[in-house]
């Protein structure tokens, strides 16, 4: 199967949904003060958790883009896991726009931190489908490693999300935590695998 068919689809996917949570920030018009800075006040927890949910999905995406590149073959599995981490990263839209308009509120918070732990759940899922469908060849396994990162972002997720009920921020500062650990680039597959 051709996996450039696979993450062309991804990359589409991923573009539409940032298009999709960028059309939660209203332009503020129906206020005398709309023209002021104050007004857009109002939209800062909006806008905060879309920069937060962009740089997730930027790291996805660039995380996603590497490891097809470094992919040889795809199977009936790869698609499956593959649609299966397209899923959960559809719902961000939705949590974001949740977690926004209700000014980082227990439920939404501890809502968007469950959809991140299954997204990282399901890529974790990915990277070892493709690992497996690589057959003898573990050059993909070996640039990966024991995959730490990998690892600690989904319990990273799971202690945040109780803790959305006991202070929404403390959920917000552990989400972040992650998105700074994977926000310094992953050379692991660049220095390693030269895609074909």
């Amino acid at each position: 199967m051709e996996k450039d068919r696979v993450q062309a689809f991804s990359d589409g996917v991923i573009a539409i949904l940032i298009t999709i949570m960028v059309l939660e920030l209203k332009i503020p018009h129906d206020k005398p003060d709309s023209a002021h800075a104050s007004a857009l006040q109002e939209l800062l927890p909006v806008f905060y958790t879309y920069i937060l949910s962009f740089v997730f999905l930027g790291i996805y995406w660039n995380n996603h883009h590497h490891l097809l590149a470094a992919t040889r073959r795809v199977n009936g599995a790869v698609l499956w896991a593959n649609l299966h981490l397209l899923f959960w990263l559809s719902l961000f839209p939705f949590f974001t726009g949740w977690m926004g308009e209700n000014h980082f509120a227990e439920l939404p918070t501890a809502a968007y931190g469950a959809v991140l732990f299954m997204a990282g759940v399901a890529y974790y899922i990915l990277k070892t489908t493709i690992i497996a469908a690589q057959g003898d060849d573990n050059a993909l396994s070996e640039a990966l490693g024991r995959d730490l990162k990998g690892k600690i972002s989904p319990v990273i997720y799971a202690v945040a999300i109780p803790f959305a009920f006991v202070n929404p921020w403390i959920a917000v500062s552990l989400y972040v935590l992650v998105a700074l650990l994977w926000l310094v680039p992953d050379r692991r597959i660049e220095s390693r695998i030269t895609p074909a």
